[in-house]
């Protein structure tokens, strides 16, 4: 393979990735905890919304400690979501990068 058809192929490769992260980006993942607490979350990991069930009824601090944790909860699975969903997607341009000794 020629030198410029190289670059050619490596410039549509970028292309693609940046096409995909940005995709990844704008996709809204959900999560829940406790069936209490949802999330949505860009792939940016930046917070859309948060959603507490109207069921919920707190009658004490502990309530509401236990509401704060199920919150993180629902993000900290949203993030993991994101993460696993980002490498399966960018994992196979990260490989063809690699055959090209970068």
């Amino acid at each position: 393979m020629n030198q410029q058809a190289m670059l050619k192929k490596i410039k549509k490769m970028q292309d693609e990735m940046v096409a995909t992260q940005q995709e990844i980006n704008n996709t809204v993942f959900y999560a829940s905890a406790g069936g209490v607490v949802s999330v949505e979350m860009y792939g940016t990991k930046e917070l859309k919304k948060v959603s507490v069930s109207g069921d919920f009824e707190a009658e004490g601090k502990e309530d509401y400690e236990m509401l704060g944790d199920m919150i993180v909860a629902a993000c900290n699975q949203a993030v993991k979501e994101i993460e696993l969903v980002t490498e399966e997607k960018m994992n196979k341009y990260q490989s063809m990068l690699g055959g090209f000794g970068f």
